[in-house]
């Protein structure tokens, strides 16, 4: 059976409403990058050198990253030298292939959900990345499965911080837990943990202050932070996750290494997915960090924030070569 209809048949056995918040969500993308893809494609009628600068150049334009884009390029020779292919078509389903095993990488994608009792998940990252409104749609998600959930409003420190986030429990009827304005940040995680426990919370979902990563105080706040957590609940925080705004593209990515150098992390999120051209940071950020991107966010919606399908990625993007070359069979 072909790698396309492989694909094909995966998809449709997946809910078709995640389909097509993936297409809908990497229409930009689609359009930036795929597009010109397709008509490198379509237009070289020969694979040589200049085939591959200009498909490296199409990658590096889409954010894949430059290492990614070598490694990609020296994988894509071999396959040309070893299947002896001639035709640039003939390259579609190898790429797609390719961008499935980079995206999946060995890391479980899932979140680690506490079995008996309370999950603790802490959300860091730098202020405006969608941080908040990550954290309200991933209590909207917990909330639809039936768990019991809290938000701690731990960014004490940005101008509206706290109000956003209560917004945002108004919006999907989850309660949070908080202090005033300035207060510190370990001593609302500590409250928040302890009303978790009395009210046999599920999930708890903690926002961090999102200053510039590089401050060491930011570092010292949420160490102290992890302390008070791991006092009260031994092995919390069950999951990490680093916010990044896929629209900042390749400062995404520096972010994201400075981050993890301090913080433990878990996981990624990529917010603001739907609004870049630029979607091929998730194949670079795949790659150079090891850390999987759990969820993705694909819209404004309560129902946009999306967990990470390597395939849904693939298809939603090259659906149109899976339909040429699965109507031909």
């Amino acid at each position: 059976m072909s790698f396309f209809k492989r694909l094909k048949d995966s998809i449709s056995g997946k809910a078709e409403a995640v389909t097509n918040k993936f297409k809908e969500g990497l229409t930009k993308t689609r359009d930036a990058f795929v597009n010109r893809v397709d008509d490198l494609f379509s237009r070289r009628k020969k694979i040589d050198e200049d085939f591959y600068e200009e498909l490296e150049e199409i990658l590096i334009g889409a954010d894949v990253g430059v290492n990614t884009v070598l490694k990609l390029i020296d994988e894509l020779r071999a396959e040309v030298k070893k299947r002896k292919i001639e035709d640039p078509a003939e390259l579609q389903p190898i790429l797609s292939e390719k961008l499935i095993e980079l995206l999946k990488g060995d890391a479980d994608a899932g979140l680690n959900i506490n079995p008996n009792g309370l999950t603790v998940i802490l959300f860091v990252g730098v202020n405006g990345v969608g941080k908040t409104t990550t954290i309200g749609k991933m209590a909207h998600m917990f909330k639809t499965q039936g768990k019991k959930v809290l938000m701690a409003a731990g960014d004490t420190f940005r101008a509206g911080a706290i109000e956003q986030l209560e917004t945002w429990g108004e919006r999907v009827g989850v309660d949070v837990i908080k202090q005033q304005s300035g207060a510190d940040p370990a001593a609302v995680m500590y409250d928040a943990v302890q009303a978790a426990k009395t009210r046999n919370v599920d999930i708890l979902l903690c926002d961090t202050a999102g200053r510039l990563q590089n401050k060491v105080n930011l570092m010292e706040e949420l160490n102290k932070i992890y302390r008070v957590i791991q006092r009260e609940v031994p092995d919390a925080p069950h999951e990490v996750i680093l916010v990044l705004d896929a629209t900042t593209g390749q400062n995404a990515l520096s972010q994201a290494k400075l981050f993890g150098d301090k913080t433990g992390l878990t996981g990624l999120v990529l917010s603001k997915l739907d609004g870049t051209a630029k979607g091929g940071i998730v194949v670079a950020i795949r790659q150079e960090l090891s850390l999987p991107v759990k969820f993705v966010g694909l819209g404004e919606k309560m129902d946009d924030l999306q967990a990470f399908d390597s395939e849904q990625f693939v298809h939603a993007l090259f659906g149109k070569w899976i339909g040429e070359n699965t109507d031909k069979v």
